[in-house]
């Protein structure tokens, strides 16, 4: 039978068995070769951490209010496939299917799993690759949109200079449209190495770490006293923001891009923020109405995304790292994603 990667508890993700089922006139079965989970948002649903598990969002209200004692929580563990996007070949199409046939390698959002089978009928977001695209790009697609969106929030313009905060894929690709944007300056910021490397090699001007330099003050030596004009914020630290506040030109913005948990600490709204006269814009590309609606919305988004990953506009053949096989997936899951994240970027499974 096949096996899909799940978290059966808090912490804990195991390969188990699951059955698959015959397709739908209208839907399509793929064998997954490739595939990622989330580094951020997905991370705090699996130690726990997610305000989703005892509360929802209620979109009347446009707030968070508690589940009801009946109420299923927001987070299922024993059931909850992990991961975000795969990439794999058609293996079966259903009699209503017009745009896809057998052998078409496709890129999709769902789990870590051997299959999946989805609808095939006016569904853009099974996207068919070319030949020429790199399956790293593809696996990109999801982080790529919460990137544009915060460039696109912070109403970043050519010739300004910007600091991304956190170099995730989120960072990594919001560092990369920056400079493609016409950003005269990028700085990166990251207390791991290699994920501070892989940035500068991809045209990063400048990369600071955290842990021993002092990053606001980087910032104004690096611009004439002036600071960045906009911050890309992707880590969530409050140490993180209070540097932002710090580096900030006065007048600047800052997209506030990361998912953040509840700031016990470290962070004083009392100095800089005030001072710069800082923006703060929190940006979430999934969050609709999008700011610039009805002109933009997701799908442009994506479709955006999309085509910059398909031409190569954006490389992330650096980012996906490290790659391991699907047989260790439970095991990589826990070491690299949850417990020590330093050693990963964005985590890639072969099958």
């Amino acid at each position: 039978m096949p096996r899909q990667l799940v978290a059966i508890a808090p912490r804990q993700a195991s390969l188990v068995e699951y059955e698959d089922r015959d397709i739908l006139p209208h839907e399509v079965k793929i064998e997954v070769k490739y595939a990622s989970p989330k580094h951020g948002t997905e991370i705090a649903d699996f130690r726990g951490e997610t305000p989703f598990l005892d509360e929802r969002y209620d979109q009347e209200w446009k707030l968070f209010v508690r589940r009801d004692q009946d109420e299923e929580k927001g987070v299922k563990f024993g059931e909850w496939n992990l991961g975000n996007q795969w990439v794999g070949i058609v293996t079966e199409v259903g009699s209503e299917v017009t745009d896809y046939q057998a052998g078409d390698w496709v890129c999709g959002y769902g789990g870590i799993r051997e299959t999946h089978i989805v609808n095939g009928v006016n569904n853009y977001r099974l996207r068919k690759m070319p030949s020429t695209m790199s399956w790293k790009n593809a696996l990109c697609y999801d982080p790529a949109q919460f990137a544009l969106a915060g460039i696109r929030d912070a109403h970043m313009r050519p010739g300004d200079r910007v600091a991304v905060i956190g170099l995730g894929a989120i960072g990594q690709i919001a560092a990369q449209i920056a400079k493609k944007c016409g950003a005269s300056y990028v700085a990166v910021v990251d207390p791991i190495a290699l994920r501070r490397e892989a940035a500068l090699k991809a045209g990063a001007d400048e990369a600071f770490d955290p842990t021993v330099q002092d990053v606001g003050l980087e910032l104004k030596k690096a611009t004439n006293k002036l600071g960045v004009d906009v911050i890309i914020e992707t880590s969530a630290s409050a140490s993180a923001l209070q540097d932002a506040f710090r580096g900030l030109a006065y007048g600047g913005t800052i997209a506030y891009v990361g998912w953040a948990k509840e700031f016990k600490g470290g962070l004083n709204l009392g100095k800089e923020a005030h001072y710069n006269n800082a923006k703060i814009v929190f940006s979430r590309a999934a969050s609709e109405p999008n700011p610039d609606y009805p002109r933009w919305d997701r799908r442009r988004i994506e479709d955006v995304c999309w085509e910059f990953l398909k031409s190569g506009v954006i490389d992330c053949e650096e980012i996906i790292y490290p790659v391991i096989s699907f047989e260790d997936c439970a095991q990589a899951y826990s070491e690299y994603v949850d417990r020590h994240p330093e050693r990963s970027i964005k985590l890639g499974i072969t099958f």
